[in-house]
């Protein structure tokens, strides 16, 4: 699939900012929505990211209109929306089941949401043959629904949930039925319609490479509570906390103590100095796997590389790369990755084999806390 330019691009100055203040939302004594704020930027891609339970499709279902919160606000620019109703707030809806009509065609599918506005037959006719090229599905209008793949039912209600030009665009996990290949070349595919479409898109998944891959900014949501907003980069480069380092990405924590004069040590090894202790009386190193690299026969600056040594416990090769978790004084799991170019010496790795690790000082991430259980 590739997406063509279109005409059905909402213009950036009218696509619509999304103001959350104080939501909440509360099943028995469980809080779903814990007093929840969020700015949403016109045009952007937001995503909601977060384990099963977490609250981030009770947040999408309050802003769509699908549930009503117990208290707070929901603005769609300077409109207050929390008391209307869904078919009344203007959004386009992609759903995790995509919810096609079964009984119509591709085209009417795609129609129903302009028949439903009152727009005219021949515009309807126009608007709905550019989705279908938009989408790659140009000569499929007349086909059913149940002849299609998955990856064409995704793509017919994505046309159906922009065709009427809408300036805010909601999906539920809409990638989750497909297989991996396609759910990775759709991921770009959305990433690229969103560029040409310029709506406010929010976009809820639990994959964390999806939503590092689509969002411009990623909300981390867990019980109820946003626990980080940042862009990608941030969000997996400077976690604000043991849960978004371990839910964001392949992580291994170290427990740290801190010698009362802003230093940092795991074991005796120096890991940071001038450290900021705040009110934590706990700290944790978070390390990559991916960033850390074999170190030979004591090859290295220790000014500008952290070391450790071990014995391999796992080696798994996963084609691509390989991964192998490391035992570190018989106490800790280290784990860590690499490329398995057919030359390496790597791919010779086994359990049993003494090895040292180097992990670069700018690679360093210090969060207060440790591992959430």
């Amino acid at each position: 699939m590739s997406i063509q330019s279109n005409n059905l691009k909402t213009e950036s100055s009218t696509a619509l900012p999304i103001h959350v203040q104080d939501l909440t939302k509360k099943y028995g004594e469980m809080f779903a929505l814990d007093s929840v704020n969020l700015d949403v930027k016109s045009g952007e891609f937001l995503t909601l990211l977060g384990p099963s339970g977490s609250g981030k499709t009770t947040l999408l279902m309050a802003i769509a209109g699908f549930n009503r919160p117990d208290s707070g606000s929901i603005r769609f620019g300077d409109e207050e929306v929390i008391l209307k109703p869904p078919h009344k707030r203007d959004v386009g809806m992609v759903f995790q089941s995509y919810a096609l009509f079964p009984h119509m065609t591709v085209a009417e599918n795609i129609a129903f949401p302009l028949k439903l506005r009152g727009v005219s037959a021949a515009e309807t006719a126009e608007r709905v043959a550019t989705a279908l090229k938009t989408v790659q599905l140009d000569g499929l209008g007349d086909r059913d629904i149940e002849q299609l793949s998955g990856g064409q039912k995704q793509r017919v209600a994505l046309a159906r949930a922009f065709v009427f030009r809408p300036r805010i665009l909601l999906m539920d996990e809409p990638l989750s039925a497909l297989d991996k290949k396609l759910r990775e070349q759709m991921q770009i595919e959305l990433k690229h319609l969103h560029e040409q479409l310029g709506v406010t898109t929010v976009y809820v998944t639990h994959d964390q490479r999806e939503a590092l891959t689509m969002s411009d900014r990623i909300v981390v949501i867990n019980k109820g509570q946003l626990t980080q907003i940042g862009t990608p980069n941030d969000i997996y480069n400077h976690p604000a906390n043991a849960f978004v380092a371990d839910f964001i990405g392949e992580s291994t924590m170290l427990p740290l103590t801190h010698d009362g004069s802003g230093s940092l040590y795991f074991e005796d090894n120096l890991i940071k100095t001038n450290y900021k202790t705040s009110d934590a009386k706990e700290w944790s190193l978070v390390i990559r796997p991916e960033r850390l690299t074999v170190v030979k026969d004591g090859q290295y600056d220790p000014e500008k590389t952290i070391v450790f040594s071990g014995v391999i416990r796992e080696f798994i090769f996963q084609g691509e790369t390989a991964f192998a978790m490391m035992s570190v004084n018989d106490k800790y799991t280290l784990s860590f990755r690499f490329g398995t170019d057919a030359s390496s010496w790597q791919n010779a790795l086994k359990p049993g084999d003494l090895i040292s690790l180097g992990l670069n000082r700018s690679d360093v991430i210090v969060i207060p806390g440790g591992r959430e259980l």
